[in-house]
């Protein structure tokens, strides 16, 4: 079933993620090569209501597959989630011809665009950027790569002064919800240890691998541990090493934002061309309210509903794994 769209709008919103920029290129040129006029809206559903909106060519996404961030910018906005705000919204849409829209954030994005549907039938595809890889219906997230690929990178250079000074190194990764990050960093790096959301930490059993360490003269301990660990982030869990171990040379490190920034990978630009492209083609083909990802290396689509933060349960055999790897 096809629609008869001729003008969508494409907007970043949340948290940006490297990849972005790759899937509003993809968007824009998709569109315009299906004779669809295709028109920016800068900072998200804040930008929506302001009338931050522009008509987008070929030329105005030169040049910027390689670049993070996003052109289009990105806000979070609280005044959109009121009738008023989604009111004045759709005003500036109408006043523009827009007739759907191209969404690329997180789940907050989706759950925006969901009640905005119901009050103004906006045929609205979602695309997955975000960098915890924490929503379902993708094997993977836009920019999840490259953050992870940015923090591997960083703890690969923190070894290197840890083991010049036979120290202990707490390092933190994003990851409120998600231990995503921090289980694919940890792992790539040799962690001897990864603490993650979704997994229960036992700050004792924690600390007796630490003792088992420096009885075998083990002389770099690496711990990686996600900013939602339910225990803490780097800094608690720093103190109760101190607590139990005080002469051990101990120090922490949060990597903080400099994960969501710096240029996509080569897996993320591929990621969100693919998007990008299946974006416009779902729209001009009639579907709304569903995000694109790609499961098994193939293009799906998922409801809004069901494309949720969702913390799938990590696999007993990659935590045996760190253990076994980290003697």
């Amino acid at each position: 079933m096809s629609s008869n769209i001729k003008k969508i709008g494409i907007l970043t919103s949340g948290g940006d993620s490297p990849g972005m920029n790759a899937a509003i290129r993809a968007a824009v040129r998709t569109a315009i090569y299906n004779d669809v006029e295709i028109y920016g809206i800068r900072r998200g559903y804040q930008g929506m209501i302001e009338g931050d909106i522009y008509r987008m060519e070929a030329k105005d996404v030169a040049n910027i597959i390689q670049r993070g961030g996003t052109v289009l910018k990105t806000a979070r906005s609280k005044e959109f989630m009121t009738d008023e705000g989604m009111k004045k919204a759709y005003e500036q849409l109408q006043s523009h011809g827009i007739e759907g829209l191209i969404l690329i954030g997180g789940d907050g994005t989706f759950r925006g665009a969901t009640a905005f549907f119901k009050q103004y039938t906006i045929p609205a595809v979602g695309l997955p950027g975000t960098i915890d890889n924490d929503l379902a219906g993708t094997d993977f997230t836009i920019g999840f790569d490259t953050a992870v690929n940015t923090a591997v990178e960083a703890i690969d250079k923190i070894r290197d002064t840890a083991e010049a000074h036979d120290r202990l190194f707490i390092i933190e990764v994003m990851g409120r919800d998600a231990g995503y990050i921090a289980l694919y960093s940890g792992i790539a790096c040799g962690a001897e240890d990864i603490l993650i959301p979704e997994t229960l930490t036992h700050i004792n059993e924690v600390l007796d691998r630490i003792d088992n360490d420096e009885r075998r003269k083990k002389t770099v301990h690496i711990i990686v541990v996600a900013e939602g660990d339910d225990f803490g982030g780097a800094e608690e869990l720093n103190k109760r090493v101190k607590e139990r171990f005080p002469l051990l040379d101990t120090r922490t490190c949060i990597l903080g934002h400099i994960q969501r920034g710096g240029s996509p990978t080569c897996a993320d630009r591929i990621l969100a061309s693919r998007l990008g492209h299946a974006a416009v083609t779902a729209l001009i083909e009639g579907q709304t309210l569903v995000m694109a990802g790609v499961v098994n290396g193939n293009i799906s689509f998922i409801p809004f509903a069901n494309a949720v933060k969702e913390n799938a349960p990590i696999s007993k055999d990659m935590l045996e794994m760190i253990r076994v790897l980290a003697i």
